[in-house]
């Protein structure tokens, strides 16, 4: 059944997920609950590096769950902290997953947990509601260290926006916490509808001069205009977004375009108008073509403009001037402007877990444990310890000591990449992307030493596949899982976000990408300008631009 189908019959995203959560037959959901479940922050998966020998032994895939928390702008207290660590080790793989979105996913839980999760969540004023689906996503909030109240103002308004665009159906609460059974003919969705929107929508507030969250690559992007300390309002970005398939030319990444301006009173009626554009307007026969880029690329931006004018009641102001120094997270302490000390800590692909070498997991645990500051996800997958006093700082540095985590003693490239969760569970994935982007960097970390490069901050991002959840489009180096082992190379995006890669090469190996890389820096070395990053060079050097 397609998946407009499924959701008109899915009574408000109930579906069947009663019955298939009570089946005791198989670890796995009705085929379409599983599309019903993502609404509800979670998707199903199975284990693909263990899918031959279990098949070999005629036994069903190794089915599990991911959950997927909504947390707009990142923040979370410390016992909220506390409570995601405990649930990871309890009813998941023991790993926290920071990801691109400025969330936390947990990985590995099993039907019979997922209820009891929830439940423990939603106890504790957590919750995964529309973090998947075909509705608007988590939204991001630039995760720069507040340095008037402006900025807080900013992270406050992407949580009541989150809030205003959330789905109004009761489903959530009638099948994960048993709540009170409500008829779905009588519950009225007035931005959604019973179909939701034809594909998932992304929203971003960014501060400049910070760009860390990538604000042209989504749906819809505010950039904060902020005069004399004062949140004068927001430049508006419509249709952006980098999924794309392989082989389809009609699929490709975006950069938003900047519309307009707008007044802080005016950025909630905003968001919820352009959405209701693309819920109408929107392509709703093929999936490939749905996201609100291609609604953009359709019919035009004067048009857009004035269908918005139409439903909003109002028009955009010429944009304000506005300047993107930095997308990168600011490692090390930094104080907001109330006199209290954040700690940023790189986590590499956003990867909270313990081995031999580093025990992050077990360091944020006892950061938590006592009570010494909060906690936010950044944008570029690391983790702020926040809201520190002056007289928290050196037990926290202690601490960190004791589990050897180093706070940002990493060479450039690595603190500037990101990477998906692609194998061994996301179901899209061809080939790997976090589990193998840490070894490749290593070998690319030489090559950068070779020629006296080690100190270039140079952005490189990888995907298992093309639908860009790290957004490898907007990379100096993307690679782009085309066959396990195997990806496309895009070259010549710049540092800050502002322009697209272009595919360098196809289906390369390792030896291959390594081989291209080892003559691009050579080059680099040699002929690079003052002020020059690897992306601009590139664009000179290979396009003649």
């Amino acid at each position: 059944m397609s998946v407009e189908k499924i959701k008109i019959n899915s009574k408000n995203l109930r579906g069947t997920l009663e019955q298939s959560l009570t089946n005791q037959i198989t670890q796995a959901l009705n085929d379409d609950d599983q599309t019903v479940i993502k609404f509800h922050g979670i998707y199903q998966q199975d284990d693909r590096d263990r899918r031959e020998i279990r098949a070999q032994k005629k036994l069903e895939k190794d089915y599990s769950f991911m959950l997927r928390l909504r947390i707009s702008g990142g923040k979370i207290c410390a016992s909220h902290w506390l409570l995601i660590d405990n649930l990871a080790d309890k009813n998941a793989n023991h790993k926290i997953k920071i990801t691109t979105r400025q969330t936390v996913q947990l990985h590995g839980i099993i039907k019979s947990k997922l209820k009891p999760t929830l439940q423990d969540f939603m106890k504790n004023n957590l919750d995964s509601i529309a973090a998947c689906g075909d509705v608007n996503r988590n939204i991001m909030s630039s995760a720069v260290i507040e340095k008037n109240h402006s900025y807080l103002q900013v992270n406050e308004i992407a949580k009541e926006m989150s809030l205003h665009l959330l789905p109004k159906t009761k489903a959530y609460h009638e099948v994960w916490l048993d709540g009170e059974k409500i008829s779905p003919e009588n519950e009225i969705d007035e931005l959604y509808g019973q179909t939701y929107l034809p594909r998932k929508f992304k929203i971003a507030l960014a501060i400049p001069p910070y760009n860390d969250v990538d604000v042209f690559s989504q749906d819809i992007g505010f950039i904060a205009i902020i005069d004399d300390q004062k949140l004068l309002g927001f430049n508006v970005v419509v249709g952006g977004g980098m999924g794309s398939t392989h082989g389809n030319h009609q699929t490709y990444p975006r950069l938003g375009d900047l519309t307009g301006f707008i007044s802080v009173d005016q950025v909630l009626k905003t968001a919820y108008t352009i959405i209701t554009i693309q819920r109408d307007f929107g392509n709703r026969q093929e999936r490939k073509n749905s996201r609100f880029k291609y609604t953009i690329a359709k019919y035009g931006l004067e048009w857009f403009k004035q269908e918005f004018v139409k439903r909003a009641g109002f028009e955009f102001q010429s944009p304000h001037k506005f300047n993107f120094e930095k997308r990168g997270d600011n490692y090390g302490w930094d104080q907001d402007y109330q006199g209290k000390w954040h700690l940023t800590i790189f986590v590499e692909n956003g990867r909270v877990y313990d081995d031999e070498k580093m025990q992050l997991k077990k360091a944020l645990r006892e950061i938590a444990q006592n009570n010494l500051g909060n906690f936010r996800c950044t944008n570029n997958q690391n983790i702020i310890i926040s809201d520190v006093e002056k007289n928290h700082k050196k037990n926290i540095e202690k601490i960190l000591k004791k589990y050897q985590v180093n706070i940002a003693n990493y060479s450039p490239i690595r603190l500037d990449s990101l990477a998906c969760v692609a194998l061994n569970t996301c179901s899209l994935a061809l080939a790997e992307g976090q589990r193998y982007l840490p070894t490749l960097i290593t070998k690319i970390e030489l090559i950068l030493k070779k020629y006296n490069l080690s100190n270039e901050p140079i952005s490189i991002r990888m995907t298992g596949c093309p639908n860009g959840c790290a957004r490898p489009f907007l990379a100096e180096i993307g690679l782009v899982g085309k066959a396990l082992g195997k990806y496309n190379l895009y070259l010549a995006g710049d540092s800050l976000g502002l322009r697209l890669n272009r595919l360098y090469k196809e289906d390369l190996p390792e030896e291959q990408i390594l081989y291209e890389l080892d003559n691009f820096f050579n080059k680099y070395s040699q002929s690079k300008k003052p002020d020059d990053n690897f992306g601009d060079f590139i664009l000179r050097e290979v396009y003649g631009q």
